[in-house]
């Protein structure tokens, strides 16, 4: 009886990949992010502005949902 909880508790951990795929979303657009304002020195401002807005509206949201 104890294997075959183990084996679904092994199954459960397995299907789990819930937010993984956002991470690694959100993990590849600051890489883009950052060789592009390595790449084009110019561009580095604008992307500097947007990532701060960002931050900003996830700050706010944080600060009313608690």
């Amino acid at each position: 009886m104890n294997r075959f909880k183990n084996f679904a508790l092994m199954v459960q951990l397995w299907k789990n990949t819930k937010g993984q795929d956002l991470i690694e979303y959100a993990l590849m657009a600051g890489f883009v992010a950052v060789a592009a304002g390595a790449i084009m020195p110019g561009v580095a401002t604008s992307i500097s502005t947007i990532f701060s807005r960002v931050a900003s509206t996830m700050t706010s949201a944080a600060a009313q949902g608690s």
